[in-house]
């Protein structure tokens, strides 16, 4: 199992067109900024009634008059339209964009220093926080491992077992641990040892290893769709959301609303997977080295007897889900609940781990504060709605567009970007703003339309640069750059397919669609 921690697997190398996208990214940003800033004709900012304003757009619109509002959404255009570059083409490190972001809706007067800089204290990056902790405190202990590997022995008697397992123990991961990145790491070495006792190791690629990982790949990200707390992308999704609507976004209403369709999709993804993309030959359907589940038998004997700390780390665990699970009930915050599962998990002598076991990737969290100054951009300059409304004017469409074509344009968007777009807070920022904004102008209830493609947000498995998780497992080396796009596609086609019969459906019956509009 050693031979498969993150650390020892091989670097990706850039492709040629990668290659070309890092030189070109930084000066095509430059010149992007330079002509939405200073030289092309955007009379469509113009093009908006202060009365349609947001509120927080509205006041900005008051307090600074009507042409610095127009610069501002000039401004607030040409940053976010540089940094989408810049993040796109990975010219230079991710976190890196969000800095210079930050600094640019600064010196350019869109954001005020105070609310720009606030953003990295974000309630949704406390969580973020907070959810790495309480995560490394689950990895800290080997309670994650002891489970994935437990499971795996208890139920995965042959090859149909070991793939329903999987899914069973991505989605309780995916409760408690939102880096996607994380779960991988934790089940990478368990399915490769799995993919070699059934005959898939050292280059020697067959269905039964094209399967193990590509599905583990998609339960991954399915798991994550199915929990607020599953991504910090669902966390920013969510947020703007509430903003939107003026009341929080529950951890249960999102689990009752998602899962269904997660677990729908996950099932599907294993037939569809082992029985007609991928079949499993006879051969493949049996353990070809003999005793090698013993391997992992060993694995879990070597880790001794449950101790006491991970007793108590199962505890914290279980109260917390307990109380994020209940949360529209006693009305405690996701954040203040896993503040304090994280103090409890820290502190001296009671507690489990400490801050140096702690693995929060802070690279990560700088990102993601960039990409929440950019919402608040969007906020104060209402660029998401006053874009839409003009791009809707110039087409001539009108307003009594039915609701079921703006739900398959906004969903059909949301899940093929998935295919360009390297980072799912971005599609997040991206779209959350544009469905606000449609929902807005056409007179729908924001959840309507917001909801639904929010849950859409974990699509990122087709190819591999999509995901960081897509391209760890794509440096397994069990599966073509074919393989994944064949797989992912169909998954993708399916879950929008889904997502149009649930709004028919059953998010009709949560009273999240309208009824009678499609």
């Amino acid at each position: 199992m050693s031979n498969y921690r993150m650390e020892k697997l091989p670097k990706r190398q850039l492709t040629k067109v990668e290659k070309v996208f890092a030189i070109i990214g930084g000066p095509l940003a430059i010149i992007s900024f330079i002509l939405i800033m200073f030289v092309l004709d955007l009379s469509f900012l113009q093009n908006f009634n202060s009365e349609s304003l947001s509120k927080s757009a509205l006041a900005n619109f008051d307090k600074i008059g009507i042409n610095n509002f127009i610069q501002s959404n000039r401004a607030m255009l040409a940053i976010f339209i540089a940094s989408l570059i810049l993040w796109i083409t990975e010219a230079i490190p991710n976190y890196l964009t969000s800095l210079i972001l930050i600094i640019a809706l600064v010196l350019t007067g869109v954001l005020p220093e105070k609310v720009a800089y606030a953003q990295l204290g974000h309630e949704v990056m406390w969580l973020n926080i907070l959810s790495f902790i309480l995560a490394s405190m689950l990895v800290a202990t080997g309670v994650a491992k002891r489970f994935a590997l437990w499971f795996i022995l208890k139920f995965g008697k042959n090859a149909s077992s070991i793939f329903l397992s999987f899914i069973v123990i991505n989605v309780l991961l995916s409760i408690f641990i939102s880096a996607t990145t994380a779960k991988a790491a934790i089940l990478l070495p368990i399915f490769m040892v799995i993919a070699a006792v059934y005959g898939a190791s050292n280059g020697n690629r067959n269905n039964f290893g094209r399967n193990i990982i590509l599905q583990n790949l998609f339960q991954i990200n399915m798991g994550a769709s199915a929990f607020l707390t599953g991504s910090g992308a669902n966390l920013l999704a969510a947020s703007l959301i509430a903003g939107a609507i003026g009341s929080d976004i529950f951890f249960a209403d999102w689990m009752i609303a998602a899962f269904p369709g997660a677990m729908i999709l996950m099932i599907l993804g294993w037939i569809i997977g082992t029985k007609i993309i991928f079949p499993l030959k006879k051969e493949e359907k049996t353990p070809s080295i003999e005793g090698g589940m013993d391997t992992l038998k060993t694995e879990l004997h070597n880790m001794g007897k449950v101790s006491f700390n991970e007793i108590k780390s199962i505890f914290i665990f279980v109260s917390i889900l307990a109380l994020w699970v209940t949360d529209k009930y006693h009305g405690i915050s996701p954040t203040a609940v896993a503040f304090v599962g994280a103090i409890v998990a820290l502190l001296p002598k009671i507690g489990i781990v400490s801050w140096n076991d702690v693995d929060i990737p802070w690279h990560l969290l700088l990102f993601s504060a960039g990409a929440y100054t950019l919402g608040a951009g969007f906020n104060v300059t209402d660029l998401p709605s006053i874009a839409v409304n003009s791009m809707f004017d110039s087409l001539g469409i009108s307003d009594n567009t039915p609701f079921w074509l703006l739900y398959m344009v906004l969903t059909f968007g949301m899940v093929f970007s998935a295919l360009v777009f390297q980072s799912k807070t971005m599609r997040a920022m991206i779209f959350i703003p544009i469905a606000i904004g449609i929902a807005t102008r056409f007179g729908f209830e924001i959840i309507s339309l917001t909801l639904p493609v929010a849950f859409l947000i974990e699509h990122v498995y087709t190819l591999p640069f999509n995901s960081k998780p897509a391209l760890l497992l794509y440096s397994t080396n069990h599966y073509s750059w074919a393989d994944t796009f064949k797989y992912g596609i169909t998954m993708q086609i399916l879950a929008w397919i889904l997502s149009i019969v649930m709004a028919m459906t059953y998010f009709k019956w949560l009273d999240i669609t309208p009824n009678g509009l499609f």
